[in-house]
C-alpha cells in the first residue's frame, strides 16, 4: 500500500475477499441455519443416539415434525432447504423418509457458534 492510497482504498485492502461463489454459499448457509425451526432440526439430528454415543441419529420426517412442533408439510420444506444446502441427507424406505446430518463439520461449526453465543449471553448482566 502506497502513501498515496486514499483511505477508502486502504480500507478495501483490509476487507477479506473470497470468490463470489464462496460468498454466496456463506450467505446462503447463514440464511438457512438462522431460521429457528431449521436450527432446531439441525440440533435434533446432532444429538447422538442413546445406544451409541458415536453415531448421530437418523430420524423420520414425522418424528422430526412432532419433536419440534411443526406440521409435516412445514417440516418437509425446512428439510428440503437443509438438504439443498448440503446439511442433511435423506433415504427412503418404502413410504418413510429418514434424515441425517450430511456435513458434520459445518454443523459442528454452527454448534460451536451457538455455544459461544450462549456463553456470551449468559455472562451479560441482565437488563431490567
Amino acid at each position: 500500500m502506497s502513501t498515496s492510497d486514499s483511505p477508502q482504498e486502504q480500507e478495501s485492502e483490509r476487507i477479506p475477499r473470497r470468490p463470489a461463489e464462496v460468498d454466496r454459499y456463506v450467505d446462503h448457509f447463514l440464511a438457512i441455519v438462522c431460521d429457528t425451526s431449521r436450527r432446531y432440526i439441525l440440533e435434533l439430528l446432532s444429538i447422538p443416539d442413546e445406544m451409541d454415543d458415536a453415531t448421530l441419529p437418523e430420524k423420520r420426517s414425522g418424528d422430526i415434525a412432532r419433536a419440534i412442533g411443526l406440521s409435516a408439510a412445514t417440516t418437509s420444506e425446512h428439510l428440503r432447504q437443509l438438504a439443498d444446502a448440503g446439511l442433511v441427507a435423506s433415504r427412503r424406505d418404502g413410504n418413510i423418509i429418514y434424515y441425517r446430518l450430511q456435513n458434520r463439520f459445518l454443523v459442528k461449526a454452527f454448534h460451536d457458534l451457538l455455544y459461544a453465543l450462549d456463553s456470551h449471553f449468559s455472562s451479560r448482566p441482565s437488563i431490567e
